[in-house]
C-alpha cells in the first residue's frame, strides 16, 4: 500500500534512491524548491507504508495562448518499485490538475529518444512525439561524445479539440536545442 502526496522541501533528503537511475536528471536543490514554491499542487511523491520514497514527478505550467500546458519536468520511479503503475498515477495527477485547474492545452515532456522503455511508456499513456530536439541532453557517460537527442511528447487536454498540440510526423520534425524554451 502507497500514497500519493505532495512533494515536499524535506523529500529531498530522502529521494537518492530514485535519482541514482542514470537515465533521472538531478537537479540542485534551488531548481527543486522553485517548483515546490510556484507549482505546489502539481510536485508530488509516491510514498511507500514504511515511510520511504518509491517515485516522484515534477511539474510546471508555461506558455503563453495556445501554448499555455503543463510541463513534466521530471518523473522516476525507483527500480524497485517499477512495474507497479506509479508513474501513470503520478502522470494522471499531473494531466488532471493541467486540465482542470491551469486549463492547459497539453501536456509536454522530453525524454531521450534511445530511451525507447519510456518512450513506449508514454506512448501508452496516450502521448505522442511532436518534434525531435537535437543535441537537447548531454551524454551520460565519457565514452559518449555527442550530446543526445531528445524527443518532445504531447498529449492533448479537453481544451484542445482541434488537437493543434499532435502531429502524425513527429519524428520528422526537427529542431535545435536553441529554438524550445
Amino acid at each position: 500500500m502507497s500514497i500519493l502526496r505532495p512533494f515536499r522541501a524535506t523529500d529531498l533528503f530522502k529521494f537518492n534512491n530514485i535519482n541514482l537511475d542514470i537515465l533521472t536528471e538531478t537537479y540542485n536543490i534551488s531548481f527543486y524548491l522553485n517548483y515546490l514554491s510556484r507549482w505546489p499542487d502539481i510536485c508530488c511523491a509516491q510514498q511507500a507504508a514504511n515511510g520511504a520514497l518509491m517515485g516522484y514527478v515534477l511539474g510546471k505550467v508555461e506558455g503563453q495562448g495556445n501554448e499555455w500546458h503543463g510541463h513534466v519536468t521530471a518523473i522516476t520511479v525507483a527500480p524497485e518499485y517499477r512495474r507497479l503503475h506509479l508513474a501513470r498515477n503520478m502522470m494522471d495527477l499531473l494531466e488532471r490538475i493541467s486540465d482542470q485547474v491551469y486549463r492547459g492545452f497539453f501536456v509536454d515532456l522530453y525524454v531521450r529518444h534511445s530511451n525507447h522503455k519510456a518512450i513506449g511508456m508514454y506512448e501508452g499513456f496516450g502521448y505522442s512525439v511532436y518534434r525531435r530536439v537535437k543535441e537537447y541532453y548531454s551524454s551520460l557517460g565519457p565514452e559518449e561524445i555527442d550530446d543526445e537527442d531528445a524527443f518532445d511528447m504531447r498529449k492533448p487536454l479537453s481544451r484542445d479539440v482541434a488537437r493543434r498540440s499532435v502531429r502524425p510526423n513527429g519524428k520528422s520534425i526537427v529542431v535545435s536545442a536553441s529554438e524550445v524554451s
